[in-house]
């Protein structure tokens, strides 16, 4: 007996092994209208395996490009559609610059940070402390998806001040917090499933 592990990756397991092993007798056939009529099959077959939703061109374009790379672009037949190159198939896209933030507390995110900033450079004080009391919402709701235990209302106004260096500022004896939602993460129970009365 022999296990799929022990065989030939398959190149687009999507068509499973049978398609695959029709395009390699395929590439072995030297007759090449025997081959064009064999190639011509096996897309049918193909379509009829993963039925698309695509319009008709899209659809038929796609599968003989899947027939090239089945093959190992070393099917010789004449394609109906421009075949993309293997080079352009295989070639990996640029890695994305990744921004490297130097984060204070990285359970608030660079975002907090960031419009701390902006909020010091507000002018008109009701506006600034508007946003700072949002930011501070947003906050405690961070302190409880990170750990319940340190959701605490003078450690938001603690980290104001200090994110601010002293320019900002949480009046805890006239502002109120907004209810906290639960975080998918850590339910309201503890985790704990609760038990139907009978």
């Amino acid at each position: 007996m022999q296990y799929n592990t022990q065989r030939e990756q398959l190149v687009m397991p999507e068509y499973g092994r049978g398609i695959q092993m029709m395009v390699d007798m395929a590439v072995e056939i030297e007759d090449r209208e025997e081959r064009q009529r064999c190639a011509n099959t096996i897309v049918k077959i193909m379509a009829s395996l993963l039925p698309s939703t695509a319009s008709k061109e899209d659809n038929e374009h796609r599968l003989w490009n899947h027939l090239a790379r089945i093959s190992h672009y070393k099917l010789d037949i004449d394609y109906p559609v421009n075949i993309v190159p293997q080079e352009e198939v295989q070639a990996h896209p640029a890695p994305l610059p990744y921004p490297m933030k130097d984060i204070k507390r990285r359970h608030y995110g660079y975002l907090v940070e960031q419009t701390l900033d902006y909020a010091k450079t507000i002018e008109d004080a009701e506006m600034r402390q508007y946003i700072t009391e949002c930011v501070a919402n947003q906050m405690k709701q961070d302190l409880f998806i990170w750990n319940r235990d340190s959701m605490d209302n003078a450690l938001v106004a603690q980290d104001i001040d200090r994110y601010s260096n002293g320019e900002l500022n949480l009046d805890l004896d006239h502002f109120t917090f907004e209810a906290v939602g639960e975080s998918p993460l850590q339910p309201s129970d503890g985790g704990k499933k609760r038990k139907r009365k009978k």
